[in-house]
């Protein structure tokens, strides 16, 4: 089996369409629109998976192919990476910006010499 990345599709684009779109170059597997968590909506790309690589070899023809408005690019999928760990989830690491250290941020300790006074310091 053979997966093709599909992307820049108009936001309308349904699994069906790609589908439909992809069914001429043989056997589909699996055509999936990505969307949105949550909202739902498109993410304005999707996965095709072929049974027989040599027919997803043959769907390649359709990069920059125009399709409901919007130029297609298709290439083989990159496989999927194992997720180790979580990372910062997006709200930690950076102390710069949470505290840590923030008369350095915006010009040092001294006061006086421009920079931003707290919310205290009244003159």
């Amino acid at each position: 089996m053979k997966r093709l990345y599909v992307g820049n599709l108009s936001y309308t684009v349904t699994s069906e369409d790609l589908q439909a779109l992809f069914a001429q170059f043989g056997h589909i597997v699996s055509a999936e629109v990505i969307e949105d968590r949550h909202s739902g909506r498109s993410k304005g790309f999707g996965f095709v998976e072929f049974e027989d690589a040599s027919q997803a070899d043959a769907a390649l023809a359709i990069n920059g192919q125009e399709y409901k408005g919007r130029k297609l690019h298709v290439s083989l999928a990159k496989e999927k990476t194992e997720r180790t760990g979580g990372g910062a989830g997006g709200a930690g690491g950076g102390s710069r910006w949470r505290g840590a250290d923030r008369g350095s941020d915006r010009g040092g300790e001294r006061r006086g010499s421009g920079g931003f006074r707290d919310r205290d310091d009244r003159r």
